[in-house]
């Protein structure tokens, strides 16, 4: 077992919390869901989280920084439990998720665009007409 590995052995849910920077909250919903597995009991009920909650939540972050939505992160876990998912399959998924990212970039684009000229017509004096409220008004 390495230093690592023995640091993070027999956490508490709010250790596993502060180890990985995920909110308390969202590690028992995670649970909840089954992207976390739920960790083994004390005699006396507590949890015990190890090495391996605290590789698979970094895992699950990690995705989610990424973009990814809990539904592909399952199905990346997948992959991970050995559920027979291949390299190719992972780039398939990640492949359209980018499609995603980029069709959502190019919306957004094409909306500070709109909003850039629609600021520039605006005078930004004190009257009561104004190209942003004009723009935004039904037609």
């Amino acid at each position: 077992m390495t230093t690592s590995q023995r640091s993070t052995a027999n956490l508490r849910r709010i250790d596993l919390s502060r180890a990985t920077g995920c909110n308390v909250e969202t590690i028992r919903y995670y649970e909840t869901i089954g992207i976390l597995p739920s960790p083994p009991r004390t005699a006396k009920g507590y949890r015990v989280y190890d090495h391996e909650h605290v590789s698979r939540l970094g895992f699950v972050m990690r995705a989610r920084e990424l973009g990814f939505t809990l539904e592909e992160v399952r199905g990346l876990l997948s992959l991970v439990d050995g559920d027979g998912l291949t390299c190719g399959e992972v780039q398939r998924r990640a492949q359209a998720h980018l499609d995603d990212v980029a069709a959502r970039i190019a919306d957004l684009q094409s909306i500070q665009s709109v909003l850039a000229g629609t600021v520039a017509k605006c005078t930004g004096k004190d009257v009561p007409e104004c190209a942003v409220i004009d723009a935004l008004m039904p037609a």
